[in-house]
């Protein structure tokens, strides 16, 4: 492993509900393995990539109730195809190259797990995007 893989996989938080299988799927494990601690590793980014999303859309979100927020969040990320290639690719930056080799090899339903991840992410943070926070 070089040094640059050895580095990223050091940064990343351990995750003890991410449980390792022999009888888990290949993708299941490389969601519990590699996408969810990096997707944990880029919280604080995340949450500022998207606060600027609101910004950018004319600060919306902030007169949405709490149910539409969540929805606002879901749309964003499954709508805005330019969007959600940017948060991709805060995930995919992270890989190492052993990761990504295998990332390639099933990226479509990898895809999906990752911005479901990252949905997740985000609407479980939903209260630090409140608008007096977002300064």
């Amino acid at each position: 492993m070089n040094p640059r893989d050895i580095n990223l996989k050091e940064l990343r938080p351990e995750i003890p509900s991410a449980r390792i299988t022999n009888n888990m799927s290949q993708d299941e494990r490389f969601q519990n393995e590699t996408l969810r601690p990096i997707v944990k590793l880029q919280n604080d980014l995340l949450l500022a990539v998207f606060r600027n999303y609101i910004k950018k859309h004319k600060n919306k979100f902030y007169e949405l109730k709490l149910e539409k927020r969540m929805e606002y969040v879901e749309n964003a990320i499954q709508r805005d195809i330019k969007f959600r290639n940017s948060l991709k690719g805060m995930v995919i930056g992270q890989f190492t190259l052993e990761e990504y080799e295998r990332y390639i090899q099933n990226s479509s339903a990898l895809n999906k797990r990752m911005m479901n991840i990252v949905r997740e992410r985000l609407q479980s943070n939903i209260q630090l995007l409140e608008h007096h926070m977002a300064y």
